[in-house]
């Protein structure tokens, strides 16, 4: 049988395998690419070669008058600035297609952000093996960065799959559990792909490991396009038809009645919360690239096997975010797991700006555990907010902010660490634990507000025809 013909009623209803592969691509992209512009940048820099023992400890001058000390901070900066290049050149295009891909998705499917973003992220893996084997000028990498974000990034694709759960999801607590198990299936992967990211560049370098991310990422389109299922487009009850130019004032126009149709103390609800969720994940994401080039710097100097440690430390709060979500949510509401996700990343945060140790910087990752908490929760209580013909609306609308505040956030956090590494590289570290006193605030005006009730009024009021068969 022709996969292309295959019955929807005999495809697959689970997108976690989706979710799973993504997630093996981008853990491993993530610190092959930040490697790989850092070694070129080293070896384009100056006449010291690049040099990685096969001990867990690199070599790493911390004379501070030493000519190479001097060499390594120059480095640092450079990649900093680098990354901001590439950071800066997605930032229109992934929201410009992150905010239509997931707006869009409401009339035709969730499958199509899931495609053309794997697309997208399939074009820049191979554009990276390529890059990376013919030794091509490292500045073509901002080029690829473009391209991709055309197509959409990671936040359309989670904003898609988290989309796709809700769903089939019909009782809320289903919706928090659901969207805390995958964070759970996630922490095993990126756990797992973490561990061994040291390990890819040192026995296969980084053209095979490319490599390997292209062939994941083409098993999981494959995936998408001819088994998974799509119980949206098949739940319409006729095609929808409009011009090009009707189908774009329509995507702004499901997003405006978002926020129109909501009484006043849900649409304050509704605001608050976004507005938490974007300033927690705009402290999480623009944080991460620093972690690597802080390990990478004086005093820690750490090589690609212990950065692949680190990796997988971190990726360990995607399972015990899970396990505290089920293990909290019999004691107590939403908020309060949100609460604690916070305050222990503060802690996390401000013992990362003053570790000067191998061994500290493994138990920076102790109070981390939990970072993952909030943007779960946080999903979930959103998705409470909100009608269910209007999940992907509200996904594209955060999706949209998680794309401008993350490629803000990394912009802003690699120019201050550019800025401040020669003579404090903790400062990021310590102004990322005061950021996250924003959030921590504005849960307390939540808590004012009384969460649970202005949240399940919306599904008392709810009508069950879609608000926008009637325009």
């Amino acid at each position: 049988m022709d996969l292309a013909t295959f019955p929807s009623n005999m495809k697959i209803s689970f997108v976690e395998p989706a979710i799973l592969l993504n997630a093996f691509a981008m853990t491993l992209t993530i610190p092959l690419t930040t490697q790989y512009v850092y070694r070129r940048i080293w070896e384009e820099s100056g006449n010291y070669s690049f040099v990685s023992k096969d001990s867990n400890v690199s070599e790493c001058d911390q004379n501070k008058s030493s000519p190479i000390f001097a060499f390594r901070e120059e480095v640092q900066k450079k990649v900093s600035l680098f990354s901001l290049q590439m950071d800066i050149s997605g930032l229109i295009p992934g929201l410009v297609s992150t905010f239509m891909l997931l707006s869009s998705s409401d009339n035709y499917g969730r499958k199509l952000p899931m495609v053309l973003s794997s697309v997208g992220a399939l074009v820049t893996s191979i554009w990276l093996c390529l890059l990376s084997y013919f030794a091509f000028p490292v500045q073509l990498l901002i080029a690829s960065t473009f391209i991709g974000a055309l197509c959409g990034n990671y936040t359309t694709f989670w904003g898609a799959c988290f989309a796709y759960i809700v769903d089939q999801c019909k009782e809320h607590k289903q919706k928090t559990i659901r969207i805390a198990i995958i964070d759970f299936m996630l922490g095993i992967v990126t756990g797992l792909t973490g561990l061994s990211s040291g390990y890819f560049i040192r026995e296969l370098g980084f053209v095979w490991s490319f490599f390997i991310i292209a062939v994941v990422l083409i098993v999981n389109l494959t995936y998408i396009l001819f088994f998974l299922s799509d119980p949206m487009k098949e739940s319409l009850s006729q095609p929808i038809t409009m011009s090009c130019c009707e189908g774009f004032k329509d995507l702004f126009y499901r997003t405006y009645m978002l926020f129109k149709n909501r009484p006043g103390k849900q649409r304050c609800l509704l605001c608050l919360l976004i507005f938490i969720i974007v300033i927690y994940f705009f402290v999480i994401i623009g944080i991460s690239p620093v972690f690597t080039l802080y390990e990478l710097g004086s005093p820690l100097c750490w090589n690609e096997v212990l950065i692949g440690y680190g990796s997988a430390l971190g990726s360990v709060s995607f399972l015990s975010s899970f396990l505290g979500i089920w293990l909290f949510s019999f004691c107590m509401e939403d908020i309060h797991i949100t609460f604690i996700g916070i305050f222990t990343t503060m802690v996390g945060m401000a013992m990362a700006a003053f570790a000067r140790t191998t061994l500290l910087m493994f138990l920076v990752r102790v109070p981390l555990l939990f970072a993952i908490m909030p943007l779960s929760v946080l999903r979930s209580m959103l998705s409470k907010v909100v009608r269910s013909t209007e999940q992907g609306a509200l996904f594209a609308c955060i999706a949209f902010l998680e794309t401008l505040s993350g490629v803000t956030a990394v912009s802003a956090f690699n120019g201050i660490y550019s800025v401040t590494v020669a003579w404090y590289p903790g400062f990021t570290f310590l102004l990322s634990a005061g950021l996250l006193l924003v959030p921590a605030i504005s849960l307390c005006v939540v808590k004012c507000i009384n969460w649970e009730e202005g949240s399940y009024a919306v599904l008392i009021q709810e009508e069950p025809s879609d608000h926008m068969s009637d325009r």
